[in-house]
Formats: C-alpha cells, sequence, structure tokens
C-alpha cells in the first residue's frame, strides 16, 4: 500500500495502439491494466500525427472502468489554456477522481502552420510557456471553491457568487482571465505528469509536476536524475516528497519465460533511439522493478508494451502478480482518486484559504 511519502511502488503502462480507432480496444486495456492495481494509464497525443483525441478516448474508457488512473497527453502550445483545463476538469469529474495529464509541447513549423497562429519557438520558451499553463490550469481549477455550488431550486439559485473567484493571468504568450466554466474537479487539481528526460523539460517537471517521467538504462542514472529533480523541486519551494519520479521503459515481454538477453534483466535494459528497452521475460521485469526500487532510486515504472495487448497481459499476470506475491505492490486500490493511488493530498484551494484574495 502506498505511503504518505509515496515509497510504495507505483507502476502505469501505456495503452497507445497504431491505428486504432475503435474506443472498445482501449477500454479493454485499460480494464486489463486495472485488474493489476496499477495507478494509471497513459495514452499518447501529437499534433504530428494522425490518430484519435486521446483526451476524448480516456473520457470515454472513464466510465467503463472504475479505480484506475487516466492520463492522456495534453499538448499545451497553440491550444487555449482555458479551453485546456476546461478538459482536463471535465476528465476528472467524468472519472469521479482519476484523470491526470501529461503536458507536451509542440515543437515543429509543420505543427505551427495548423494553427496559422505563431512560428515554432525555441523548446526552452516553449517549455516556460508549458509551465505557465500548468499554473493558469490550477488558478482557473481554483477559481470555483469546493462547495460554490448550491444548486436551490426553490430559490433559483446554482452557484454562491462569493466564492467564485476572478483569475487574471499574464502570460509570455497569452492572457487568461476566469472563473473557469467548470466547477473544481474532485482531485481539487488533476495529476500533473511531465516527461522530464530533456533538459527544458525537467525544469518544468521539477516546478509543476506531480509526476516525472524519465528514461535511465540502469539504477544509478536513474537515481542520480531522480535526485537531481527532488533538489530543483526544493528549490522551487516544494516538499520533494510530493514529487512522484517513475522510469519510462519500452517492454517487450515476446520471450514469454525465457530469461532476459544478455545485458537485460537485472544487468538493466538496452539503450535504443527510442529510450530505453528491456526484452525478455516477465519474472526477470519483476526481478529488474523489485531490484530498481529497493535501491530506493525510483518511485516506480512507466512501461510501454511493444505488443500492447500481449505484452500488457503478460505484465500484468506475470510481473505485476510476482510483484504482488513478494508483497511489493498493492493487490488492491486504497483509494478511488489517482491522488490517492499516488500518496499525493488533495489540494487545498488557494483562495478558500486565504479569504477569497489571490495568493
Amino acid at each position: 500500500m502506498t505511503s504518505s511519502h509515496g515509497r510504495g511502488l507505483h507502476l502505469a503502462a501505456a495503452v497507445d495502439q497504431r491505428s486504432a480507432y475503435d474506443a472498445g480496444s482501449y477500454v479493454e486495456l485499460a480494464r486489463l491494466a486495472e485488474s493489476g492495481g496499477l495507478d494509471f494509464v497513459t495514452l499518447d497525443d501529437t499534433f504530428a500525427r494522425p490518430g484519435p483525441d486521446a483526451l476524448a478516448v480516456l473520457s470515454r474508457v472513464a466510465p467503463a472502468t472504475g479505480r484506475i488512473g487516466l492520463v492522456p497527453t495534453v499538448t499545451v502550445t497553440h491550444t487555449e489554456p482555458f479551453h485546456v483545463q476546461a478538459a482536463v476538469a471535465t476528465l476528472d469529474w467524468v472519472s469521479r477522481g482519476r484523470a491526470g495529464w501529461r503536458i507536451d509541447v509542440s515543437t515543429t513549423e509543420g505543427e505551427a502552420r495548423l494553427f496559422g497562429r505563431r512560428h515554432a519557438a525555441p523548446a526552452d520558451a516553449l517549455w516556460q510557456e508549458a509551465g505557465e499553463v500548468a499554473e493558469v490550469a490550477a488558478e482557473l481549477w481554483d477559481s470555483w471553491e469546493d462547495d460554490a455550488e448550491i444548486r436551490d431550486t426553490a430559490t433559483g439559485r446554482f452557484v454562491d457568487r462569493d466564492k467564485l473567484h476572478y483569475v487574471d493571468f499574464q502570460g509570455s504568450e497569452f492572457s487568461v482571465k476566469g472563473p473557469s466554466i467548470v466547477p473544481r474537479p474532485p482531485q481539487g487539481h488533476p495529476v500533473r505528469v511531465v516527461d522530464a528526460t530533456e533538459g527544458q523539460a525537467r525544469r518544468t517537471a521539477a516546478r509543476y509536476a506531480d509526476v516525472a517521467l524519465v528514461r535511465a538504462a540502469s539504477s544509478a542514472q536513474a537515481g542520480a536524475v531522480r535526485a537531481e529533480l527532488r533538489a530543483s523541486a526544493e528549490k522551487f519551494g516544494r516538499d520533494p516528497d510530493t514529487l512522484r519520479v517513475l522510469v519510462s521503459l519500452v517492454v517487450d515481454l515476446g520471450d514469454g519465460e525465457h530469461a532476459a538477453e544478455p545485458g537485460h534483466g537485472g544487468g538493466g535494459p538496452r539503450q535504443t533511439a527510442h529510450g530505453p528497452l528491456y526484452r525478455g521475460g516477465p519474472v526477470d521485469l519483476a526481478e529488474l522493478i523489485a531490484a530498481w526500487h529497493g535501491d530506493r532510486t525510483v518511485d516506480g515504472f512507466h512501461l510501454t508494451p511493444v505488443e500492447p495487448r500481449r505484452d500488457l497481459e503478460r505484465l500484468v499476470n506475470g510481473t505485476v502478480a510476482l510483484l504482488q506475491h513478494r508483497g511489493l505492490f498493492r493487490t488492491f486500490y486504497p483509494g478511488s482518486t489517482l491522488r490517492e493511488h499516488l500518496g499525493l493530498a488533495r489540494p487545498a484551494n488557494r483562495y478558500a484559504v486565504t479569504g477569497g484574495a489571490a495568493s
């Protein structure tokens, strides 16, 4: 079970599928991951290639699942922050508190031309802007106090106007005025996930992310990045224990129960152009996960199956089952929200805490 400091093992999986437009296939994978007690599933998205909208797909998956967290990639470049926060808040409502969002940026001129608003910008500027989107989203989620809704049919009052707060945010590329059009989400703030592999994204992750994803080919490498992220979080005035650092691995479990290839298993994954790749059986993957987590260098793993259905099934029925048997991973969900799965507190509303004044 997850402790308040997150020392419990956290596991997540990607449910990406090539050219899959049928919602049922995503529901099936999410339910499979949920049967293993995984913290959350991710669904990638980008303006650079065709495919279904990740946020919309996981909104469809939400009512067909009960506990697992749902984390779509949301590209915040070229999109209106006001609409982004409303969509993520809606996912949190329809999933009853299980939403996260993996914040990403759009770097190419081809993607910029799809919108025609501005040219592509350097990654540093885009990640600074992404941090501003994360900040204004939180302000907009707080713009409704938790008990702002009255819904009094006798008097015709829907909302207590004294518990709505106006946001006037000026970013480097956008400005937003609130309040939001969606009441405060069940989690207060849906979970923010950032891939902190690249230097520019790492600063934004340290400041704003609840979950940072890193690509590391050894326990020592993962530990060094985790230590750097926690130190940076502290410099930003955060409690580093509120940041979960998960190692992203691509996993190919097609070898079934055979031993991992040389250099795999306990020896660590192989570095590839697409990030670290583990190729072997579920048993050796369980050993790797147990060893790295035992070293206290990671808080958990985000695993991307090479063959979605096959590898996710072997992951849940093999790797996860072994970790559960050894008492290293939970056998049930202790709570109902993604924040609870991750051992993260629900944020207080900044306006309610300060008596209505903006912080």
